[in-house]
């Protein structure tokens, strides 16, 4: 079972009593199609709306779930337009612009769903104004734009030999006169390179990661079993390919899982944590795993690295080997548009390469 999809339905199912009726009805109407995680993302919008709406005096309401229907229907585009310029105060880091995009969009599913799905019982819609239809979102993933930001920021190979070799050798003697990080280091160094080979050899998500147990791995096809994004198939796995240079450290962590982590024996997780209070490892969280990539990042003199961009720098190399379709395939793209961030990239990456030729 997907451990990060289980977790973020007991939250799903946490808040959304807390929501009027009429987010719940779409929330139960969208669960056959949508991952709890997707969902839990709509109910946290459906929250930062609905909290301003209250602190503007745009309801009577004193708390969400008392929010009436009559109060939507009476909104003007004045109200949503100074709803976008409240989500465009935040932090950049906060509320980019995708993210805010993004807040719109779910609201606009929301009143698409209770003025043209959701009906009352003289079968009229629930909503009777859309103030949402006439608001239009902006398209803000373009692949040749995310290449453009990329661009720079990822590790070209000589570069993941580079830091592999860093994590491995360097990394030590640049924390030495740290006694707790070289601790920490010495008792996690085989399981935190193998983590960070793995991504670099098959692109997958650390979502992805995060949820691999020890039986997911099959040394000898080279393959990885992994929940794939957007899937709500929890009963199939996907078969995942990693290259031959992740065999040895995979091999080399399997070899001391046990002995230095002490699991229970239920604990089926292949990557394994032991956290502060505690004598046995359980499953490393997406945060700790985030923040490890960037702790050697950090030290490497690459800050802005993460593990996306670990995934993103395997993808790049991979479709210079590969074509766009096969790709996809790896990578678990849904659409080949999204692919197409690595043909821009690929582009400057050639162009740099006979640049180099000309020298």
């Amino acid at each position: 079972m997907n451990i990060l999809k289980v977790k973020d339905r007991i939250e799903l199912d946490k808040r959304t009593p807390a929501m009027p009726w009429y987010v719940e009805k779409f929330i139960n109407y969208k669960l056959p199609d949508l991952s709890p995680s997707s969902l839990l993302e709509y109910v946290r919008d459906y929250e930062t709306f609905m909290g301003w709406l209250i602190a503007e005096g745009l309801t009577a309401a004193t708390t969400f779930k008392e929010i009436p229907l009559e109060d939507l229907e009476k909104l003007h585009m004045d109200s949503i337009d100074h709803y976008k310029m409240f989500l465009s105060t935040f932090k950049p880091e906060t509320n980019n612009r995708t993210t805010i995009s993004r807040k719109l969009s779910s609201l606009r599913s929301l009143f698409h769903y209770l003025s043209q799905i959701a009906e009352d019982e003289q079968f009229y819609p629930l909503l009777k104004r859309n103030v949402m239809a006439k608001v239009s979102i902006k398209r803000t993933h373009k692949p040749k734009d995310t290449a453009s930001k990329l661009e720079g920021k990822l590790l070209q190979e000589e570069e993941i030999y580079e830091f592999i070799h860093y994590i491995k050798s360097q990394y030590p003697i640049d924390v030495e006169k740290n006694k707790q990080a070289l601790y920490s280091y010495e008792k996690n160094k085989v399981r935190d390179a193998c983590i960070i080979i793995l991504i670099l050899n098959s692109g997958l998500r650390v979502s992805e990661v995060v949820n691999l147990n020890i039986d997911d791995i099959d040394l000898k096809k080279k393959l990885a079993y992994v929940y794939r994004k957007g899937a709500n198939d929890d009963t199939f796995k996907t078969p995942v390919y990693f290259r031959q240079e992740a065999v040895d450290d995979l091999n080399e962590y399997f070899a001391l899982r046990e002995r230095e982590y002490r699991p229970l024996k239920r604990e089926k997780a292949l990557f394994l944590a032991i956290a502060n209070g505690k004598t046995e490892g359980s499953r490393m969280t997406k945060r700790a795993i985030q923040e490890m990539v960037i702790k050697y990042a950090k030290r490497f003199g690459k800050p802005y690295l993460s593990v996306h961009k670990l995934r993103h720098s395997f993808a790049t190399d991979y479709y210079l080997r590969n074509d766009i379709y096969k790709t996809q395939e790896q990578l678990g793209h849904s659409s080949p548009e999204t692919t197409q961030i690595y043909a821009h990239l690929t582009d400057r990456t050639m162009a740099e390469a006979i640049d180099h030729l000309k020298d």
